[in-house]
C-alpha cells in the first residue's frame, strides 16, 4: 500500500492525527459510488450466495468496502470463535469450555493465536467474540459463549479482544438478546429497561471499554424493532451512553429489513454481500428516506476503524506456517485440559477413582459412540476445519501404550457392561453432537416470503432453485438448533448405569456445551468429568486430566440444576419471548433450591482453603479483594478464587452477585496471597435519568469463595457511601 492515500492517512494517524480526522480526509477523496460501497459487501448477492452455500462458508475473507485505487483494504471478515474458520486452522475448545478456565490471561493467549492465524490467511476483521448470555441451557449456540453470568462474559470477552487485536480488528456479537436459535429470524424479545441494562448489556459494555473495534447486531427483534435497525440499541445505548467509536455490522443476509432505516439507526455495514443497500440505498437517498450525511457518518467510522487498527499493529504479519503449528496445537491442548471440570470423584477401595494410575492399568474399556468421533462442536458459522482431531479414544491409547484399550461404540448396554467387567477401569464418553445443538437454519427460511423479499432481483428466474434445490431442502448445518432435551439420550443413561454396575471404577466424560441434567445416573458412578467440545487436541487433554498429568482446574461457568422445572420457560419456536432477570444460579437462589452443581463448582486432585479476606473500594465501580489461598493437599494445583457480593440493604438485599475472579497456582502445602480486581456494577441499578448504572450506598458482604454459596467462603464487610 506504499504511496496510496490510505497509507498516507495511516502515516498521519501514526504521527498524531486522530483516526476520525484522517478518515474524513480519505472519505472526501471517494466518489459517491465508492462511498455507498463502503456500506456493504463487495461481492454481488447471487454469485456470493452460490459460492457460500455450494463451495463452503468463509473459505476466504469476506471483503466489505475495499477501494483498491486508494489502497483502502476494507473489512476483511473471518468468523470464529473456536478458531479461524478459513483454511485448516487450529480448533480450540469452544468458548463455553474456555469460560470454564475462568482465566482471562489464558484466553488472551488464545486470542493472540486466533488473530495471528487469521492475519496469516488474509483477514483483518475477526467476528468471533461471542458474548451472548445463555438464559437457558437449551440454546443451540451456547457453545459459542462463555457462561451464564455477565461478569464471566465481559472479562473473558475482553481478554479475547485484547488477544485478537494484536493482529485483527475484534468484533463482538450478537448485539443483543440473541439466545434462541430456531426462532432467531422471527422472535421479538420483550424486556424492560432495567433488566436490559443490568443483566443483558453489561458484558457488551465491558468489551466496548476494552477497545472492541466492532459489534455485530443480532437477527432477533427487541421490543418490536429488529436489532439490525434498532436505534435505541445501535445509537442511543452504543453511541450516546457508551461513546462507542467503532463500527456496527449486520449479521449475514437477514440481519436487517430496511436499508435506509438501518443506516439511520446506526448500522454501518450490511454483511456479507451487496444486497439490500446495493439495491435500495441510492434511491432511498434520492427520495429522502436516508441522507448523504448518514452515509458520511458511517463511512468515516468505517475508515477510522481501519486506520485506528492498522496504526495500532506492532506485531509483524505472520506467514502461513503459523496456522495449526505445533506451538498453537500445544496451546489448544493446554486450554482443553484447563477447561475440563471434575464434578465427582468418589472413593473406590479407599481412594478417589481419579486420577488413574497409568502404571497399574492393563485393560481399559472406553465406551460410547462419541469416544472416537471428531466432535468439536456444531457445523455452522463457527466450524473450524482442523487438519486433525484427536478423539478421546486416540488420546487415551496414546497415553497408555502399555495397556489394552478396547472400544465399544454400539448403543448396547449389555456389550458395554461386558467390556467394562473385564477392564481395570471403564470410561464412558457420552453427550451431544452437532445433530443435537448448534447453529441452525430451517430449510424453509430461504423461501419464506418475508425473507425472500430481502434478496435483490436475479436475472435467473430459477435462482432459488439453483441455490437450494427443487426437492426437499435439508438444513444447511444439520439438525442442530436449540436442544430438544437437557438429559443424555435414554440409551446413554442405560449404558452408564449398566457399566457402573459391572465395574465400580467407572468414569463418565460428558461432551456438551451447556448444562446437562444428570439426576438419572450421577449417584451411580464415582467419577464425572465435564469434557466439553474440546477442540482438535481434546483427546490428549482428556487423557492428561484423567491420568493426573494436569490437575483439573476447570470450574463451571454456569449452574447445573437438578430439574428442568428450575429453569426459565423456553419455547424454541416462540414468536415472542419475555426476558426477566432470573436465570441460572440467581433463579435457583430465588427459588430456594440447591443446584446439582452451582455456578463456579469444580473439584481438584488437591484441596484448598481460603482465609484472611479483605475488601477495599478502589474506584466508583471497582474494588480490590485480597485473600490467602492455601493448598491443603499433597499435590500442586490451581484454584479459582471467586468474589461475590451480597447487598444487605434495599430491595435486593440478600441477592448474591458475582463481582470478579482470579485463578491461582499453589504448590502442595503452600499458600499464596491473591488480589482480585472486582466490579461493583453487578450490584448497581439502572438510573434512567443518568442513563447509567449507579452503585447504591449501603452495606455489602464481600465473599471470597470456591463457588456460589460455598460454605467454606470467607467474608469481608464493605460500606458503600
Amino acid at each position: 500500500m506504499a504511496g496510496t492515500d490510505f497509507s498516507a492517512a495511516l502515516e498521519a494517524v501514526r504521527g498524531g492525527t486522530s483516526p476520525e480526522e484522517a478518515a474524513a480526509g480519505l472519505y472526501a477523496e471517494l466518489t459517491d459510488a465508492e462511498r455507498l460501497d463502503l456500506l456493504d459487501g463487495d461481492e454481488d448477492f447471487w454469485p456470493g450466495m452460490l459460492d457460500m452455500f455450494h463451495n463452503g462458508y468463509n473459505l476466504r475473507p469476506y471483503v466489505h468496502g475495499a477501494v483498491p485505487r486508494l489502497g483502502i483494504p476494507g473489512l476483511r471478515f473471518t468468523d470464529g470463535p473456536r478458531g479461524i474458520v478459513m483454511g485448516s486452522s487450529t480448533a480450540f475448545p469452544v468458548s463455553m469450555a474456555r469460560g470454564a478456565t475462568w482465566d482471562p490471561e489464558l484466553e488472551e493467549r488464545v486470542g493472540a493465536v486466533i488473530g495471528a492465524e487469521g492475519r496469516a490467511q488474509g483477514a483483518n476483521f475477526f467476528a468471533g467474540v461471542c458474548i451472548n448470555l445463555p438464559r437457558h441451557p437449551a440454546w443451540g449456540r451456547a457453545q459459542e459463549t462463555y457462561g451464564e453470568d455477565p461478569v464471566i462474559l465481559g472479562e473473558m470477552g475482553a481478554a479475547l479482544v485484547r488477544g485478537v487485536r494484536q493482529h485483527l480488528m475484534a468484533c463482538a456479537k450478537h448485539y443483543a438478546l440473541n439466545s434462541m436459535e430456531n426462532a432467531r429470524f422471527t422472535v421479538d424479545v420483550q424486556i424492560d429497561e432495567e433488566t436490559l441494562h443490568e443483566v443483558y448489556l453489561p458484558h457488551f459494555h465491558r468489551v466496548v471499554e476494552e477497545g472492541a473495534d466492532a459489534l455485530m447486531s443480532a437477527y432477533n427483534s427487541v421490543n418490536g424493532e429488529w436489532a439490525g435497525q434498532n436505534e435505541t440499541l445501535l445509537t442511543t445505548v452504543l453511541r450516546d451512553y457508551w461513546d462507542f467509536s467503532g463500527v456496527v455490522v449486520s449479521d449475514f443476509i437477514w440481519g436487517l429489513r430496511d436499508a435506509a432505516k438501518s443506516l439511520r439507526a446506526g448500522l454501518d455495514v450490511e454483511e456479507p454481500l451487496r444486497q439490500q443497500r446495493g439495491e435500495h440505498l441510492a434511491k432511498d437517498i434520492e427520495e429522502g428516506r436516508a441522507s448523504w450525511d448518514d452515509v458520511r457518518r458511517s463511512g468515516v467510522r468505517i475508515l477510522a476503524t481501519q486506520l485506528r487498527h492498522a496504526a495500532s499493529l506492532t506485531e509483524a504479519e505472520p506467514d502461513a506456517s503459523v496456522v495449526a503449528s505445533a506451538e498453537h496445537r500445544a496451546l489448544a491442548r493446554e486450554t482443553a485440559a484447563r477447561a475440563m471440570v471434575l464434578l465427582r470423584n468418589e472413593s473406590v477401595d479407599g481412594a478417589p477413582v481419579l486420577p488413574l494410575d497409568a502404571s497399574s492399568l492393563r485393560r481399559v474399556a472406553v465406551i460410547g459412540r462419541l469416544a472416537d468421533q471428531a466432535n468439536t462442536g456444531d457445523h455452522g458459522s463457527s466450524d473450524v476445519r482442523a487438519p486433525e482431531v484427536v478423539t478421546a479414544l486416540a488420546g487415551l491409547r496414546a497415553a497408555l501404550p502399555d495397556a489394552e484399550v478396547v472400544h465399544v461404540d454400539a448403543d448396547d448396554p449389555a456389550a458395554a457392561a461386558a467390556a467394562a467387567a473385564q477392564a481395570d477401569v471403564a470410561i464412558v464418553v457420552a453427550g451431544y453432537t452437532a445433530d443435537d445443538e448448534g447453529e441452525f437454519i430451517d430449510p424453509t427460511a430461504f423461501r419464506a416470503p418475508e425473507l425472500v423479499a430481502l434478496y435483490p432481483p436475479s436475472d435467473d428466474p430459477d435462482a432459488l432453485d439453483t441455490l437450494f434445490g427443487t426437492g426437499e431442502t435439508k438444513p444447511l448445518q444439520g439438525p442442530g438448533g436449540d436442544r430438544a432435551r437437557l438429559t443424555l439420550r435414554p440409551v446413554d443413561e442405560e449404558i452408564i448405569r449398566a457399566v457402573a454396575q459391572a465395574n465400580p471404577r467407572t468414569v463418565v466424560a460428558v461432551v456438551a456445551a451447556g448444562a446437562v441434567v444428570i439426576e438419572g445416573w450421577r449417584e451411580s458412578v464415582p467419577g464425572i468429568v465435564m469434557a466439553w467440545y474440546a477442540g482438535m487436541e481434546g483427546g490428549h487433554a482428556l487423557a492428561d486430566v484423567l491420568l493426573g498429568t494436569v490437575d483439573p482446574s476447570g470450574r463451571l461457568p454456569f449452574s447445573i440444576p437438578t430439574s428442568e422445572e428450575h429453569l426459565p420457560a423456553f419455547d424454541r419456536d416462540a414468536t415472542t419471548a419475555v426476558y426477566d432477570r432470573w436465570h441460572g444460579q440467581k433463579l435457583l437462589d430465588k427459588l430456594g433450591v440447591e443446584a446439582a452443581y452451582p455456578l463456579g463448582f469444580g473439584l481438584s486432585y488437591s484441596s484448598f482453603s481460603l482465609s484472611e479476606a479483605s475488601a477495599e473500594r478502589t474506584g466508583p465501580e471497582s474494588l480490590a479483594v485480597a485473600v490467602t489461598v492455601t493448598n491443603t493437599g499433597d499435590r500442586d494445583g490451581r484454584h479459582v478464587v471467586q468474589v461475590y457480593g451480597v447487598r444487605q440493604d434495599g430491595d435486593r438485599a440478600g441477592e448474591r452477585a458475582l463481582l470478579g475472579f482470579a485463578p491461582i497456582a499453589v504448590p502442595a502445602g503452600g499458600s499464596a496471597s491473591v488480589q482480585v480486581t472486582a466490579s461493583l456494577r453487578p450490584l448497581a441499578r439502572w438510573d434512567a435519568q443518568q442513563h447509567a448504572l449507579v452503585v447504591p450506598s449501603g452495606a455489602v458482604t464481600v465473599e471470597a469463595a470456591a463457588y456460589a454459596g460455598d460454605p467454606g467462603r470467607v467474608e469481608a464487610q464493605l460500606q458503600l457511601a
